[in-house]
């Protein structure tokens, strides 16, 4: 079966003041189809981040590769 990751760049705030800037981030993902709303909610989550008031992504790439098991991801043994 195969396998997909996405690789982006975010932006987050937080509500309590500050924010946060990744570059070339990556994330497991349950299919080659995610809207940036999903995208946004799997960074947050593989973080484990609190407080976030709202999440950017941009330069958004899906990649066919093998997960690495995300916090949060299809791969996350929590959620079987």
């Amino acid at each position: 079966m195969t396998q997909y990751r996405a690789v982006f760049d975010a932006e987050v705030t937080f509500s309590n003041g500050g924010g946060l800037q990744a570059q070339g981030f990556r994330v497991d993902l349950p299919g080659p189809e995610v809207d940036d709303d999903e995208l946004g909610r799997l960074f947050l989550t593989s973080l484990d981040l609190l407080l976030a008031d709202s999440v950017t992504v941009h330069d958004v790439r899906i990649v066919e590769e093998p997960h690495k098991g995300t916090r949060g991801g299809p791969s996350d043994p929590r959620n079987r």
